[in-house]
This record gives structure tokens, sequence and C-alpha cells, in this order.
């Protein structure tokens, strides 16, 4: 199964809270901190809701 690199590229400060709270559920608390994720459709929903603030990348 595919694998995603999440990393958060911009703040969550005036961000709407359930877009803060997104971030958080995906393990993102700062600028530049990335996770690894599997490529699923949960995970596929968060990314589309604060598809802004981060950047995502496909791994191997």
């Amino acid at each position: 199964m595919a694998r995603l690199k999440v990393t958060q590229v911009r703040s969550a400060i005036g961000a709407k809270r359930k877009q803060r709270e997104t971030l958080r559920t995906l393990g993102l608390k700062r600028i530049n901190d990335a996770v690894v994720k599997e490529d699923r459709p949960e995970i596929r929903g968060m990314i589309t809701t604060v598809t802004h603030l981060v950047r995502v990348e496909e791994v191997e």
C-alpha cells in the first residue's frame, strides 16, 4: 500500500478550529513537521481539509 509524507508548510494561526484539530490529528505540531501516513480515504479527507497548510509527497 502506498504511503504519503505530509509536511506542514504554513502556520495554523488564524486557521479555523476544525483545520487546527485536523493538523493535530495528523500528528503535525509546527511548521516543517513531517509524518508518514498510509494512503487511505480517511487520511486523504484530512489532507483535503488542510490542503493549503501542508505539502504531500508519495513515499515508497
